[in-house]
Order: structure tokens, then sequence, then C-alpha cells
């Protein structure tokens, strides 16, 4: 198991695959030495033998005991670019195929054989019960065949997958035995900015590590490593082998399980880690122990931030909330009546802050129950419940998406100067891989320079709303910007593969 790139260059998981180059970090730093000096008159402190422990060592050697090496191995198939003739006895090392291949391809032929092959990875993880379950990561233990659990006492055992929950990358597996050293979970809702924390795992595969920083934020979010995200961000050193290992506070308490980091362009280290909250883990722990699985709720809608041009163009206050985007047919939303262009600024009283905040609560409640949402419809607030459904499988979620050419026309209006559209055929709409029924116009051109293009339009995204009116021709567009007035912001709703956003421009 390789590490993962989560469709961006610089994040990368912290787990560790076996052709990873070792590399030397360093742990906590010491205070000053003691040292004498000329002057006969100073005094120098001997510390006693129940104080000469620094910093957190005292922390650490409770902590550790309870931190584990997980190793991994899957049999995975593979092309090769070579066909063994039978001289190598059909065993020819893996290590030299890569040579082979830049002489036969990865082409078909007679060289194109399928080979069975076995990956190994290295990770970490934290027992957090004496009878033995663990937590870690679900991209250190995706797809394994065999799972091998090491002590910090040297001792080994085969452990199991209990199971996992591939949108928060939680996952919970258990060894047999009894009296295990486990960490006390702490309170990740009370973590703040600043705070000193411990990063303890198997970076590297050097052997067990403990690293010390802070706090450097809570609530990352919108970075594309998992589908709900609700990161804390520490400097603490975390670095390839680190995935599922322990983030405990200056008390040795659980508050996070290391997951990823800002990689650049070394692979390793750059001050900027992230750790699941272990609130949030310990919901998914619950559930998996309980059940096996993690049901996540699910509303139906696409969110998005409220920006300052959005807040402007709804006449909302301020920019608090979640706006609306789309509404999925049939789904928990359309049922309660939701519509796009609502403002969600509450659940069961609390505030929503932004999309993600909406996201990761909703997604942390239990299918079938019901919220109270705060909605802003048309400046007026209202309340609607919504019971929730159990958020889709992937496959679910694709049968869910189930979507006349003129000339280029330059619009007229003065914040889209530089935006082309043209009329959406079914082919151009089949191009764009979306139903051949989807209305709207197609943006063709937009000018680097432009206001369109500073608020996100892209050629290829499918106008079908200028300021809340339905478009379906380049002549719906043309008039609905005509009534814009030339100096006023335009709202758009624009379809892009197939989801639905606010753009105001």
């Amino acid at each position: 198991m390789s590490s993962k790139f989560f469709g961006r260059p610089w994040l990368a998981t912290a787990s560790l695959s076996a052709a990873l180059a070792a590399t030397c970090i360093y742990g906590a730093t010491t205070g000053k030495l003691p040292f004498e000096h000329d002057t006969p008159t100073v005094k120098v402190a001997q510390r006693s033998e129940a104080s000469a422990g620094r910093g957190y060592s005292a922390v650490v050697k409770r902590v550790v005991p309870a931190v584990v090496n997980i190793s991994t191995s899957k049999v995975v198939k593979r092309q090769t670019g070579f066909e063994s003739d039978g001289s190598d006895g059909g065993n020819m090392p893996q290590e030299m195929e890569p040579f082979f291949r830049q002489f036969f391809g990865n082409g078909g032929g007679q060289f194109q054989t399928p080979r069975n092959h076995t990956e190994k990875a290295l990770g970490s993880g934290v027992i957090i019960s004496p009878e033995g379950y663990i937590l870690t990561n679900n991209h250190v233990v995706d797809g394994a065949t065999s799972v091998v659990v090491t002590l910090h006492d040297k001792r080994e055992f085969k452990a199991r997958v209990v199971g996992t929950d591939p949108r928060t990358d939680i996952a919970v597996i258990k060894i047999d035995g009894s009296n295990f050293p486990a960490l006390t979970l702490g309170d990740s809702g009370k973590v703040e900015v600043g705070d000193v924390v411990l990063a303890i795992g198997n970076p590297f595969g050097v052997g067990q590590t403990v690293t010390s920083g802070i706090v450097s934020a809570t609530g990352r979010a919108g970075l594309g490593i998992e589908q709900v995200e609700d990161f804390i961000q520490t400097d603490a050193a975390i670095n390839p082998g680190n995935s599922g290992g322990a983030l405990v506070d200056d008390e040795g308490h659980l508050i996070g399980i290391n997951t990823a980091i800002l990689a650049g362009n070394s692979g390793g280290n750059q001050g900027i880690g992230f750790a699941i909250p272990i609130n949030m883990a310990r919901s998914d722990m619950d559930q998996i122990v309980a059940h096996g699985k993690v049901e996540h709720g699910y509303i139906g809608i696409l969110p998005q931030d409220v920006t300052p041009a959005l807040s402007k163009a709804f006449n909302a206050k301020d920019t608090n909330g979640a706006l609306v985007g789309e509404v999925t047919p049939d789904s928990p939303a359309a049922r309660a009546s939701l519509k796009q262009g609502d403002i969600i600024v509450a659940i069961n009283g609390e505030p929503v802050n932004d999309a993600n905040q909406l996201r990761m609560r909703i997604g942390m409640m239990a299918p079938n129950s019901t919220v109270a949402l705060k909605v802003m419809r048309n400046g007026d607030m209202q309340t609607i419940n919504v019971t929730l459904g159990e958020y889709p499988s992937t496959e679910e979620r694709a049968s869910l998406d189930g979507r006349h050419h003129q000339s280029a026309d330059q619009t007229p209006d003065k914040s889209l100067n530089g935006v082309s559209v043209e009329n959406l055929t079914p082919e151009t709409a089949q191009e764009l891989k979306l139903p051949a029924s989807t209305p709207g116009v197609v943006v063709s051109e937009v000018d680097p320079a432009s206001k369109a293009a500073d608020a996100g339009l892209k050629p290829g995204d499918v106008i079908q709303q200028v300021n809340h009116q339905s478009v379906a021709s380049v002549r719906d567009f043309s008039q609905a910007l005509g009534k814009s007035g030339k100096d006023d912001s335009v709202l758009l709703l624009v379809n892009r593969a197939g989801n639905t956003l606010y753009m105001a421009v």
C-alpha cells in the first residue's frame, strides 16, 4: 500500500510504503543543561531523582505503550511488461520489472501477462480499550489481506478489521487478549489553537517516535482529503508511517488520530499535519463496534459557502450559513420542500457558519433523525423540519444523477463582459457528460481578465438561471441580462459537471 494523494499534489496521507526512502526526524527539544560558571557565588541546583525528568517524558512514558505499529499486506494483480520463458523459474525479481518495461513497454501482446504480487505497508494505531480495540486510519488497512500489530514491548498479534468508514478515514481493528495498555480519550471540542500536543507513531518505519508542537488550527476543511473533514492542524512533525497514530495533549489524553500531511515536493513533513478529532473518531468507533459499519445522515443538497457577493445578491445580512445550490430529487431535502437559494443558518438552534459545518453536522447525525433547520428564503426566516436519510453509496449516488446549436453570442451585460455562450445541444450535453434534457446555455469562452473569471465561471459551465430567471437559450439568456441593468451584479445558477452552484458576478 503506497501513500495516497487526494487529488492535490501537495496533500498526502501519512501511511508508509515499503518503497519509501528513510529520513531522519527529531523529537521534542529539551531544556538547557546546567553548566558551571567561573564566579564562585553562582549556585547550581541539584535535581532530585524524582524531578530529573524533563519536558513531557512522564506523559510519554504513560502514552507510548498504547501506540502500536501496524504492518499490512495485500495481494494485487498487476500487468507486467515481460513474459518469462521459464529460465528464471517464473520468478523474475519484481524489482527488475521496471527495467524490462523500458524495452517492452506496458502494451499488450505476448509480453502482457497478469502477475500477482504482494504489497506491504506500515502505519500506526492507538489502543483505546484493554480488550484490544485499536483505532487507526481506513487507508492504513484498506484492502489488506493480512494485518499484524506490534506493541511497544515487541509482542506481535494478528488483527482483524472490525469495520471502517472511508468517508472519515477511520477504521477499528482488534487483537485478541486482555489488559492491554489503553489511552484515555480527551475532548477534542475543547482543543484550542496554541495548545501543546505530542504526535506519536512509526514514521518511515524507523520505530516509535514522539514529536511535539502546538495546535495550529481547528476545524480545517475543504482540503479534499476526506468527504467529511474537521481536522485539527498541528506543526508537530507527522511523516509517512504516522497514519493512525496518536495526537495527545500535554496530559496524555488522546485528542486526535494523525492522518495526513502537507507534503510539498519533498514528500516529508512541512510543519502542517492533520488529525481527525477524537470526538468524530469515537462516534465512528461506537457505531463500528456496535454495528460493524458507520451510518451517516443524509439530507440531499449541495451546499456552498455564502460569499460577500452572494450575501448581497440574496439580501442576507452577513456571510454566515450555507447556501443551497442544488436539491437532489426525491431526497429528504426535496420531501421537506427545501429549495435552491435557501440559506440554512442554524441546525436544531445551533448556528451554521459555512457549508462544511453543515455537511459535518448532518453527516454525524443518525439516519431517520429529524432536524429543525432555520432557513432564510427570500429574506424571510422560517423553520423546516427534515427527516434525514442514510448517506447513499457511491453507486447509489451515481444513479441519482441520471442530465439548439447557434453561433456564440457575446453577452451584452457589463458584469459579464468577456463571456460567450452557446445554446446547449444534446451533443454538447453528451460531451459534458450531462443528460440531453439539461436546460441552460453553455459557456464557450471566458476572458481570464473578466469579472466572470474572477467569480469562478469556466468554459463548459452551463448557466441555467440569471437572477433567478430560468434560461433555455441564448435569447433567454440575453433577455434576462437585459433586465438586470448594465451596472448591477448578476446572480447565476451554474451547472458544473452535474452539480449546481450559485455565482455572483
